[in-house]
Formats: structure tokens, sequence, C-alpha cells
């Protein structure tokens, strides 16, 4: 049988099964593929972005400690992160009540910008806070390298303005599938360090590092090697940061809590509103 011949035959038969059969067929094709498997082209687009964001995961896996009591060695200087699930932020009343900066989620992979991020960036940017974007990473999806830039491209540049934060990755346990993505902590730590490398490239910037130091030594083996160059965001829900990564002998962001007197979460800046404008002008 001839190529052309064998093509007439398979369009007469998709033809004898309908539009809405062909149709239902592909419907099924596409949905059996994996949402991760997705087109690299295009990108791997989240299922759920809106519910991805700084600690969506940590009370999941290590829950919750005592609130209040906290003594902070420093003087401590107050702040937020949000995302989308925030909707619009009202950044007059979060000024009023001591907020001095936030980080607003900008991306996740590469198929996901936060509908809010103008409101909440330039918002809080108004308002007077320092402000910085992050990425929720999803290291399974595509390459470090591959995410930097679609985050930088998105909402994550720096500029000395003294009101950009340094960008900051977010890499926690992974809200679609196994904790560590699949990867080893080997090439964990190689993917950190090309997302790194590239957002230092692109902006002249190292980003800020949020984790947990559970996930960051069931991941990365406890990897030491980016405290040098990448500032700390640790996540910790208790009245004291914990036993920090390694690498890093303070961190420079606390997320103590999911709730309380700003939207989102809580953070504290490790330092007066003077050092924070330092770390803001680079």
């Amino acid at each position: 049988m001839s190529h052309r011949t064998a093509r007439t035959t398979r369009l007469s038969r998709l033809g004898a099964l309908g539009v809405g059969t062909v149709c239902a067929l592909l419907l099924a094709a596409t949905a059996a593929v994996p949402a991760q498997a997705a087109d690299a082209a295009h990108g791997f687009v989240p299922s759920h972005p809106d519910r991805d964001f700084a600690g969506s995961t940590v009370v999941a896996h290590e829950g919750r400690g005592p609130s209040g009591g906290i003594s902070p060695l420093v003087t401590q200087t107050s702040g937020l992160d949000v995302s989308s699930y925030q909707g619009n932020v009202d950044w007059a009343t979060v000024a009023a009540n001591g907020g001095s900066f936030a980080y607003v989620k900008a991306t996740e992979g590469t198929g996901y910008t936060n509908p809010y991020f103008a409101q909440q960036y330039n918002g809080s940017y108004d308002y007077g806070l320092i402000r910085g974007a992050y990425h929720f990473a999803l290291p399974n999806a595509s390459s470090g390298a591959t995410q930097a830039t679609y985050f930088v491209n998105h909402g994550g540049g720096w500029s000395a303005d003294g009101k950009t934060l340094p960008p900051a990755l977010d890499i926690e346990y992974n809200p679609y599938g196994a904790t560590c993505y699949g990867l080893s902590q080997s090439a964990m730590v190689s993917w950190i360090a090309s997302f790194s490398n590239t957002v230092d490239s692109l902006t002249g910037r190292y980003p800020t590092i949020y984790t947990t130091t559970d996930w960051w030594s069931t991941c990365t083996g406890n990897y030491g090697g980016f405290g040098a160059t990448n500032p700390l965001w640790i996540a910790r829900y208790n009245t004291s940061p914990g036993t920090l990564p390694n690498g890093w002998s303070y961190q420079t962001f606390w997320q103590y809590a999911d709730s309380g007197t700003f939207p989102g979460d809580q953070d504290y800046f490790n330092g007066a509103p003077d050092r924070l404008q330092a770390l803001a002008d680079g």
C-alpha cells in the first residue's frame, strides 16, 4: 500500500467515527499526558499555582510550634510575603501597621505569572515598602537556568534603587509529588546553582534562597556552598529560626508565621531598617 493510499484509508476511518468521537479521543489522549510532561517549549503549567507560595507546604510537613515569645538577639524589621492567594493587598494599612518590606510571588516554573503581581509589587513600593520578587521553583519541570530566565523576564529583576530586594528562589517541598522533585541531592544542588548563577548574570545579584532546614537537609544533603553568596530566608513557624541549613551562620529573613498582623505570611528581616536598606542598595 502506498503512503498516499494509507493516509486516505486513515482519514476515511476518522470520518466514519464522526467529529464528536474524534474530539473525545483527542481529549482523552491529552488528559492521559501528565501535567509535568507538558511541551517544554510552552513551559510546565502547574495545576494549582494559586495555592503554591512561600510556605504553602511547610505546615503539612513540619507543623507549627508555639507562637509568641520571640526574643531575637538583634533588632528585627517586620515585613510580609504575598502571592495571588491574597489578591489585591491594602498596602496603606500594611504600611500603617509597620510593614517595612514585602516579597511578592512573581512566577512558578515557566508557565505561570501571578495575576496580582503588578498591584502587589508596585503597590508596596508606592507605600514606602522595600519590595522584592520571588519564584516558586519546580525543579523537575525545566532547568534552573530556564526558570531563572523566565523569572527575571517576568518581574524577577533587580535595580540599585534602594527599594528593591534581591530576587528570591522559593525552594521547598514539592506540592505536586515527590518531596525532592525526583532529583538526587547532587542534582538538586546543581539545579539551584544553575538558577542562582543565571539570576546573578542577568541582574547582578545572587538570589535570596527561601527554604526550611528539614527540606534542605533532605534534598541537598545539607549542602553548605551557598552561604557565601546567597542570603537565607528561613521558614520556621516557632519562637526562633532554630538550626539553620549548613553554610549559613545567620538568616537574613525569617518567615515565622503564616498569619498575623499583615496579609499573607509574617516575616522578619534580621536587622534594623538601615541594614534592610543596605541590602536593597547592594
